[in-house]
C-alpha cells in the first residue's frame, strides 16, 4: 500500500541523490566559493602545501544537517 511518507529505502535514495549532485557540482567547479572562504587554512612552504578547508566543511555540514532534519519530519 502506498504511504505519503518516504520509506526507508526511498529516503536513502533521495539523500544519495542530493549528495551526488552536490559532489558533482563541487568537482566540476560550479561551487567556486567552496575551499576559498575566510577560515579555510592553507600553508605553503618550499615543496610543501597543507590545506584544511575548515569553514567550507562547517558550511557543508550545516547544510547536510538541515536537509537530514527536514527529511526526517
Amino acid at each position: 500500500m502506498f504511504t505519503p511518507e518516504f520509506s526507508g529505502f526511498g529516503r536513502l535514495l533521495v539523500l544519495l541523490g542530493i549528495f551526488l549532485v552536490i559532489l558533482g557540482l563541487a568537482l566540476m567547479g560550479k561551487l567556486p566559493f567552496l575551499g576559498k572562504l575566510p577560515g579555510d587554512i592553507r600553508v605553503q612552504r618550499d615543496g610543501f602545501v597543507f590545506y584544511f578547508p575548515l569553514t567550507s566543511m562547517l558550511i557543508v555540514s550545516a547544510i547536510l544537517s538541515l536537509i537530514l532534519t527536514l527529511l526526517r519530519r
